[in-house]
């Protein structure tokens, strides 16, 4: 299992254009990595959404955000361009990344058990260490009575890491 202190598995992984991309082409750079369910549903758009409009922050923090499901290159097109998504999408049909991170394994929903994307964020280091993880996320959820994106309490943990 991949946790705080491991190294992160790297991965060859197609994105939306097609090109071929590695975690060790952003060595010297933070990564944040989230792993998600589905192009194009609803919990899915709004995490994709949120990362995108925290974009400039992200930047701003030399960090890369890479998002991870098992859909289609030409699915991740499709997704970016209908909502004007600006991430890079990696696909993993074979779940091969996602199983190496533990995000893929038993789901249960209204009693059915069945395999599935945990959904998953990690924050790698500029060494290729993993340095933050947060497994079965929820995408937006209320504390103390208010909407709290989870885009925003990755971006929160990323200033304090930069500045440990």
């Amino acid at each position: 299992m991949v946790d705080v202190g491991s190294n992160a598995p790297d991965f060859h992984l197609k994105d939306q254009e097609g090109n071929t991309r590695s975690l060790s082409e952003f060595k010297g750079r933070w990564v944040v990595l989230y792993f998600y369910p589905k192009d194009n549903t609803p919990g899915c758009t709004k995490e994709a959404c949120d990362f995108t409009a925290l974009k400039p922050d992200f930047t701003r923090l030399d960090a890369i955000v890479i998002g991870v499901s098992p859909d289609k290159v030409e699915s991740h097109q499709k997704f970016v361009e209908r909502h004007d998504l600006d991430l890079i999408l990696l696909s993993d049909p074979d779940k091969d990344v996602l199983r190496a991170y533990g995000a893929w394994g038993e789901k249960k929903n209204y009693g059915r058990v069945y395999e599935g994307v945990i959904r998953s964020t990690f924050i790698i280091g500029p060494d290729q260490k993993v340095r933050a993880v947060w497994r079965n996320v929820k995408v937006r959820q209320k504390r103390r009575g208010e909407e709290v994106r989870h885009a925003d309490l990755v971006k929160k943990r990323l200033e304090e890491l930069k500045s440990e």
